[in-house]
């Protein structure tokens, strides 16, 4: 099997439009929520979400080009070529039959959908579509996109597997390359799902939260007042390649990847299992596949959504694979940019590399009292970062459905 490393990361999230404003917000504990702007919210239960800041699509993409895309589309472009600027690829140095891209997103092209379909509503004697409406919303068209800009031919494929999505596309990505099956890969996920349906859909569900006179605040993981997630937008994209390949072309090399794990709760259509069985399966395959024992994780970058149920069943499932450990380093980054739904795993990967880069774990937020079932029992790295020399990282992400994905990080040496 061949080593897997990172040589390129690229970031578009709430707290910070490229890795390194990403990184620092995170590591200063800002928190991305604030009033929806994307249209009138005044109507739904929840009247705020993580929108990206100061963002001009326009300095990206020619309005034009942008014209043909939803903005999960844009979203992961943005990304992606931030990851290709900072892993100093040049394509046509290298053989594009090697190269591929796998790329996730939960919802697809919901903007788009939601804007035709009421347009629809409201002329549905004449009715009239846009020409790239099928192209728009379909989840695959990001990554037949990003291959087509660039000329890749490799492996292409796009993973849908709810909040699991981006998660689960990197560790196919890793495993593709750790099979001989490609020499790098383009991943990540994408996801701009700040819309009436994305936002009256959750409300639905009860999985938002609804503490509209605090948005900053309203996340708060493994806190006894938490009312749900705080939705979030953007896009983490990660350049994946076999050692020998980045070594061979002088690649700057960030963090490897040495496991995944998926498994599947196979208990409840949107709720976790209460014993974390599906968590505690996806870690545990992660660390099988790695080699290396519970022990030897310094830091989890856990799903924790912010939402009564889910906290809980995860950390019961890190109970079971590592026992009670307070000088375990976890944290919820969640708590700040909000929930990307299918790009949350992307940008959580990244994350969890920059603390092998860095040495520092990000914060959790506005948690302000600990369920007194886990007080103590961990160290949950409230309020402000954490230095620590950090060698290997996990991150999990789970989604609706029961869908688990467990990845682990690695210090380059």
């Amino acid at each position: 099997m061949k080593r897997v490393v990172i040589t390129g990361m690229g970031a578009l999230t709430p707290i910070g439009n490229n890795v390194n404003s990403f990184w620092e917000n995170l590591k200063a504990g800002k928190s991305g929520a604030g009033p929806i702007t994307r249209f009138d919210a005044s109507k739904f239960k929840t009247h705020f979400a993580c929108e990206l800041k100061d963002f001009d699509l326009n300095e990206h993409i020619p309005r034009s080009e942008a014209r043909r895309y939803d903005p999960f589309t844009s979203y992961a472009l943005v990304a992606v070529q931030e990851a290709i600027d900072n892993g100093n690829i040049d394509f046509d140095s290298l053989d594009k039959n090697r190269i591929g891209v796998i790329w996730g997103s939960g919802n697809g092209g919901i903007q788009t959908f939601t804007e035709e379909m009421i347009e629809y509503a409201k002329n549905g004697e004449t009715p009239r579509f846009n020409p790239f409406f099928i192209p728009k919303i379909i989840a695959d068209i990001a990554s037949g996109i990003i291959s087509i800009k660039y000329g890749l031919r490799g492996v292409n494929f796009t993973t849908i597997s709810a909040c699991a999505t981006s998660t689960t596309a990197i560790i196919d990505s890793f495993n593709h390359i750790r099979w001989g099956k490609a020499d790098m890969i383009i991943t990540g996920g994408s996801e701009a799902p700040i819309t009436a349906a994305g936002i009256g859909g959750f409300n639905a569900s009860r999985a938002l939260s609804t503490r509209n006179d605090d948005p900053e605040t309203a996340s708060r993981p493994f806190d006894v007042d938490r009312d749900g997630f705080v939705m979030g937008e953007g896009a983490g994209a990660l350049i994946l390649e076999s050692l020998e390949h980045a070594q061979a072309r002088g690649a700057n090399i960030i963090a490897e990847v040495v496991g995944g794990g998926m498994a599947a709760d196979a208990y409840h259509l949107t709720g976790t299992h209460p014993d974390g069985e599906g968590a505690f399966l996806g870690m545990t395959e992660a660390l099988r596949e790695a080699e290396i024992s519970p022990s030897d994780i310094d830091y989890i970058n856990m799903h924790a959504t912010s939402t009564p149920m889910g906290d809980g069943s995860e950390l019961i499932a890190i109970k079971r694979v590592f026992g009670e450990n307070p000088d375990l380093n976890i944290s919820a980054t969640k708590s700040m940019t909000g929930h990307l739904l299918g790009a949350a795993g992307a940008i959580e990967a990244i994350a969890s590399i920059m603390t092998t880069v860095d040495g520092i774990i990000p914060p959790t937020i506005n948690t302000q009292n600990v369920e007194p079932e886990w007080d103590g029992k961990y160290n949950l790295t409230i309020g402000e970062a954490q230095s620590r020399n950090v060698e290997y990282a996990m991150s999990n992400t789970f989604g609706f459905g029961g869908h688990i994905a467990t990845a682990i990080f690695k210090k380059y040496s």
